[in-house]
């Protein structure tokens, strides 16, 4: 089952770090159940919003039940019955469908060579509501609402200009998009021959007002549709052309409106000055995680080099940490996608866990080698569930860090994807 959020003891996370755990649970969930493909229409969804009893879906499912029994295939009878069998069993443990609903997922799954295993999937502590009941049997399972919950709405217009070039695009959670790049092809200082020095300036300031003009038409055209999801514009550029053009009404009125006060100065005013822009504009960005993953991953980078570093990372060194309690900041990777598995070999009964990938084979027995069909599977649990638990309990910060920027790049392949800022040195 797809659990929620687990309360241990006197510790709780925030509720930011709360909603970042769900979030990325769903991630991780939508990645396995989008790979889920079933014969015909075998696959069962059922989502149920705040707003509906769960008794009056089991109460559905019943006679959906009875209506399978008409089905001529014997096959697909037998897995869509089974299906359902399996929905209201789950839904038995459910006395209401919560704050934010549930959402079941259940079937014979086709696992190759012919081959099918029955899986249940129940996600009953979604990042926010579901809102529609929703009832199908498919070949694959029914997401939308899912998808549409790790949606990111909220963004930035980003701009930088100067008179030889302009450059604008959006940030949207961690993401970056630059839309496009203009060229003034403004003429140089060096006029040619035959014109005088008032008419060349004259053509020159001509040039620019055009190149001003068409760059915040095009940025405009582009934000307006969104405006409604953009908290603010960021201006920036290199010299004192992008305060020229706010203050000269080159923007569309209702772009006006959400332009921030303070411009910034960035190097370029390309593609390279939108990012920096992001940089430069973090602590004004303060609804863009982007910033804030760059500043974690930074201080632990920092203290990580110091000769008593309050710093460790790599999943044994951290597991002591939380276990100890040492732990201030666990950064853990978007990218993550270990279990922690506990096996059992039949042949030596030796017991023992292991990190292994979600979709990995289980390793070899340490004692007598055995691998295989010979082991078996006793609990399995993903990493960023047990750490997530354990830095609960020491009251530890939670980050979990994309690898859409180049620091959380470098922490999910220079870490291991597990790293962590401490209260204190450890040996």
């Amino acid at each position: 089952m797809f659990a929620s959020a687990l309360l241990i003891g006197a510790g709780r996370m925030s509720d930011d770090a709360e909603d970042a755990t769900r979030r990325l649970k769903l991630k991780l969930a939508l990645e396995d159940l989008r790979e889920m493909k079933g014969s015909g229409t075998e696959l069962v969804t059922i989502i149920i919003p705040p707003d509906r009893q769960v008794s009056d879906a089991r109460q559905m499912l019943q006679n959906e039940h009875g209506q399978a029994a008409n089905i001529k295939s014997k096959g697909t009878r037998k897995n869509v019955q089974a299906s359902i069998e399996s929905a209201i069993s789950a839904l038995s443990k459910y006395r209401s469908a919560g704050e934010r609903g549930i959402a079941l997922f259940t079937g014979a799954i086709i696992v190759g060579n012919n081959k099918t295993r029955h899986m249940t999937m129940v996600i009953d502590d979604p990042p926010k509501e579901l809102l529609s009941f929703r009832y199908r049997c498919d070949s694959v399972f029914e997401l939308t609402q899912l998808e549409d919950m790790l949606i990111d709405k909220k963004s930035y217009g980003l701009f930088v200009i100067d008179r030889a070039e302009a450059a604008y695009g959006i940030a949207s959670g961690k993401r970056i998009h630059v839309q496009e790049f203009l060229v003034s092809n403004i003429m140089g200082k060096h006029r040619q021959g035959g014109q005088s020095a008032q008419r060349f300036e004259r053509l020159i300031e001509e040039a620019a007002h055009k190149f001003f003009k068409r760059a915040t038409e095009h940025a405009c055209s582009y934000w307006l549709p969104e405006l409604e999801n953009i908290q603010a514009i960021i201006i920036g550029g290199p010299g004192a052309t992008k305060d020229f053009v706010v203050k000269n009404d080159y923007f569309h009125h209702e772009i006006v409106k959400k332009i921030a006060s303070v411009t910034f100065d960035v190097g370029y005013s390309n593609e390279s000055g939108v990012r920096e822009l992001v940089d430069n504009a973090g602590g004004l960005m303060g609804e863009i995680e982007l910033d804030a993953e760059r500043k974690a991953v930074t201080e632990f980078l920092a203290e990580l080099i110091k000769q008593f570093p309050k710093a460790t990372y790599g999943e044994k060194m951290i597991r002591q940490a939380l276990e100890q309690g040492a732990v201030s900041k666990l950064l853990i990777s978007e990218s993550m996608r270990k279990n922690v598995v506990e096996i059992e070999c039949s042949s030596c009964s030796n017991i023992w866990n292991a990190s292994i990938g979600r979709r990995d084979a289980l390793p070899a027995c340490p004692k007598c080698k055995t691998d295989g069909d010979g082991l078996k599977e006793l609990s399995s649990k993903s990493i960023i569930d047990e750490f997530t638990e354990l830095a609960m309990k020491s009251r530890s910060d939670v980050r979990f860090i994309s690898v859409d920027s180049e620091e959380g790049a470098q922490l999910s392949a220079g870490f291991g994807g597990l790293a962590a800022v401490l209260r204190y040195p450890i040996m």
